[in-house]
C-alpha cells in the first residue's frame, strides 16, 4: 500500500470518527442547510453556518468526494484551531471533538511530508 493509499484509508476512518463524534454530541443534522448557506465564500462558511454544520455539510462531503476521486487531499486545514475558538466555552464539546480534529489535521499534514519526498 502506497503512502497516498495509507493516508486515504486513514482519512476515511477519521471521517467516520468525526461523524460518530458529531452524532454523540448531538451536533449532527438530518437536514442540509439551504443552498445559499452552503455557497458562502467566507472561511468555514462562518457567516452562514454553525461550525458543526460546516464540518458535516462542507468538510466531510468535500473530503469524501476527494477520496472517491482519488484526488490529492489538502495539506493544511486549520480545523482544530477553528474548533478551539468556536468551542472554547464548551469544555464538554471540545474535550470530545478536538482529539478527532487534531488527528484529521495530522493526517492532512502527512501530505506535506509526501510533497517533500
Amino acid at each position: 500500500m502506497s503512502r497516498n493509499e495509507k493516508q486515504a484509508a486513514e482519512m476515511a476512518a477519521l471521517l467516520l470518527d468525526l461523524e460518530a463524534t458529531l452524532r454523540q454530541l448531538n451536533l449532527w443534522q438530518s437536514e442540509s442547510p439551504c443552498a445559499e448557506a452552503l455557497a458562502s465564500t467566507q472561511p468555514f462558511c462562518i457567516d452562514t453556518l454553525e461550525f458543526s454544520q460546516w464540518l458535516q455539510f462542507i468538510f466531510i462531503a468535500r473530503i469524501q468526494f476527494m477520496l472517491a476521486q482519488q484526488a490529492p487531499l489538502p495539506v493544511v486545514s486549520g480545523i482544530t484551531a477553528m474548533a478551539e475558538e468556536v468551542y472554547r466555552q464548551q469544555a464538554e464539546v471540545s474535550s470530545v471533538l478536538l482529539p478527532v480534529l487534531r488527528a484529521i489535521d495530522g493526517c492532512l499534514g502527512q501530505g506535506v511530508e509526501q510533497a517533500r519526498h
